[in-house]
């Protein structure tokens, strides 16, 4: 429909997402290679969590399809995670999207409100064909 002159689309999506999504800061240790081949190790802070994965802010320099180990320094726990978002840099860092390799909903320290995770990980993916838009 148009609106002040231009016409503005709609985007749907074929699926919802995979798990909610909680916006809270957990301090992380993210370590692994940057762009350069260089092995690092530095403390983070997450802007949005979830049982898949979560967002957080670092000053590296790094490449997406990258992966990294992620440790809560709360209980010790690790996870190997992809880089699967890069965001613009601001005043606290990069936003990174990371994406665990394997679904971890207590990683975070934190019960999500509903277990919405394990619900859709043990329904079949639907083929593209049976998708309506």
């Amino acid at each position: 429909m148009p609106h002040d002159g231009c016409a503005m689309s709609t985007v749907g999506y074929a699926q919802d997402r995979r798990s909610s999504r909680i916006f809270m800061r957990v301090r992380v240790v993210v370590a692994g290679k940057n762009r350069h081949g260089r092995r690092f190790r530095e403390a983070c802070e997450s802007i949005v969590i979830n049982a898949h994965g979560g967002l957080v802010y670092s000053s590296e320099p790094l490449e997406i399809g990258v992966l990294l180990t992620v440790t809560n320094p709360f209980t010790q726990e690790e996870q190997e995670c992809r880089i699967v978002y890069l965001g613009d840099d601001n005043g606290k860092g990069q936003r990174v999207g990371l994406e665990f390799v394997t679904p971890c909903p207590h990683f975070w320290g934190v019960e999500f409100a509903q277990p919405d995770w394990a619900e859709r990980a043990t329904q079949p993916t639907p083929s593209p064909a049976s998708r309506q838009i």
